[in-house]
């Protein structure tokens, strides 16, 4: 069973709070640079450096070979992301209910799977969403579905932004919470108690979210008895491996 959108990590706001530290941060600048100028004009001229600088030698030695594609991360990131996620167990089925279209969620599809799909679309554009390719499979009771979102990282560092909102937000669940080795603050949990549905029998849920540079990865598992550390850490791990 799917996990429910409300339980998923929102995309991170920009409202009055970022705008007041962004102005409190040009304050700051204004105010340093009229101070200075209030410091210099009691103050000799400096002379000016000469214009001519000494010519650096060329380093000696063979030119670096260049990276090869699968050493280029760049190459991956910039290809078919849909390679890049976990393939299916032996044993487990891939399901057709997931979202997007042939593994890959446009910013509609994406936007969609919230409950304020209308809301969570002006912000992902805000965020420069790029594309997110989709994987979901599932082996009994158990369901495990994991998303690479890619955003373009223009203006924002989203993809490592949105990991870290993801980890506060974590806080405000009864769940157990573990770092993911090789990662800045991505973060793995399992949520202690069940969720309970009318019409479905009860499930526990576990997730995963971090990044590698401008990816994000989202992993979400559920199933009807509770889900160890180790089953949502081996997928995290084995999935960043592969970005």
């Amino acid at each position: 069973m799917e996990e429910a959108p409300e339980d998923r990590p929102t995309p991170r706001r920009r409202g009055r709070t970022a705008l007041l530290i962004a102005g409190a941060a040009a304050l700051g600048v204004i105010a340093g640079t009229c101070t200075g100028y209030l410091i210099q004009a009691d103050r000799p001229p400096t002379p000016l450096p000469p214009l001519s600088q000494p010519v650096l030698g060329r380093a000696k030695g063979p030119a670096p070979e260049p990276l090869s594609a699968a050493q280029d991360r760049k190459v991956k990131a910039d290809g078919d992301l849909r390679k890049l996620l976990l393939k299916k167990p032996a044993g487990a089925r891939y399901v057709d209910w997931a979202p997007g279209e042939d593994g890959w969620m446009d910013i509609a599809a994406y936007a969609d799977t919230y409950d304020d799909p209308a809301g969570a679309f002006d912000e992902l554009v805000a965020d420069e969403y790029r594309r997110a390719a989709i994987t979901l499979w599932e082996a009994g009771d158990q369901v495990v579905e994991i998303r690479l979102v890619q955003f373009r990282q223009e203006q924002h560092v989203t993809a490592a932004e949105t990991v870290e909102d993801g980890r506060l937000w974590a806080r405000e669940y009864e769940a157990d919470s573990w770092p993911i080795p090789g990662t800045g603050n991505g973060t793995a949990l399992t949520f202690t108690r069940p969720e309970k549905e009318p019409g479905y029998e009860p499930y526990y849920r576990a997730s995963a979210l971090a990044c590698r540079g401008d990816i994000m990865m989202q992993i979400f598992v559920s199933d009807t008895k509770p889900i160890s550390k180790k089953t949502i850490m081996d997928l995290s791990v084995r999935q960043l491996e592969r970005l």
